[in-house]
């Protein structure tokens, strides 16, 4: 595939078929992902690649947490969007987007509650990769670094015909995550990344976002 096109291509599935994603592809993804530029070629990224059991371990054990009133907390930085500025604006679109589509009205408190639980399952995704630091490292330097390598994976993967969503909610329980990943406390855990073949029949997939015009958003200098 093209690099554009893929660029163009990529988008967050929230849905994916009931098909196992095989050891070589991920293995093959991610080294593919790790030609991703660092600071100084550190490579600072660490990956754990769960499936299976241990993936369903995990989602049980979130929800669980999820329903009896736990509050999440990764550790890392959230994102976060001022109440008043266009990143609250443009995150707001995009929920009434996907609640439209999914036909969840603002009052329907189950059906939301469905659909915050499915970023919580990994959205039913086959395999997830975490992607973790060395806590060595300063708070906050890599991150760039994790940000190139996590683009990479989800454009490697479209090569394989698989689909990818990044998602802070795959670790917001890290200490189920610790547990049966056996991950020590000397890697901070970042991000996830959902992997699996999409389901295009499922409403959410057939989101496409928008994006702000170019323009809008450079300044150039020097130029006649």
């Amino acid at each position: 595939m093209d690099i554009i096109e893929a660029i163009k291509k990529r988008k967050s599935i929230r849905n994916f078929k009931d098909e196992p994603v095989s050891k070589t592809i991920i293995r093959e993804i991610l080294e593919t992902a790790c030609r991703a530029p660092s600071a100084m070629n550190s490579q600072p990224w660490e990956f754990i690649v769960v499936t299976g059991d241990v993936l369903d371990s995990i989602k049980n054990a979130v929800i669980e947490k999820l329903r009896a009133g736990e509050k999440p907390c990764s550790e890392h930085l959230v994102a976060g969007w001022p109440l008043k500025s266009v990143y609250r604006d443009r995150q707001v679109k995009l929920a009434k987007q996907l609640f439209q589509l999914m036909d969840i009205k603002r009052e329907d408190h189950e059906k939301r509650s469905q659909w915050l639980e499915r970023g919580f399952r990994y959205f039913n995704a086959p395999a997830g990769i975490i992607i973790c630091v060395d806590r060595m490292l300063a708070e906050g330097t890599p991150v760039f670094d994790i940000g190139a390598v996590t683009q990479s994976i989800c454009l490697a993967a479209l090569n394989y015909g698989l689909g990818t969503c990044i998602e802070d909610q795959g670790v917001m329980y890290p200490e189920v995550l610790r547990r049966f990943c056996s991950i020590p406390d000397t890697k901070q855990i970042i991000i996830a990344v959902a992997v699996g073949y999409p389901d295009w029949d499922f409403p959410a997939n057939q989101l496409e976002t928008s994006r702000e015009p170019v323009d809008k958003l450079t300044t150039w200098c020097g130029f006649n």
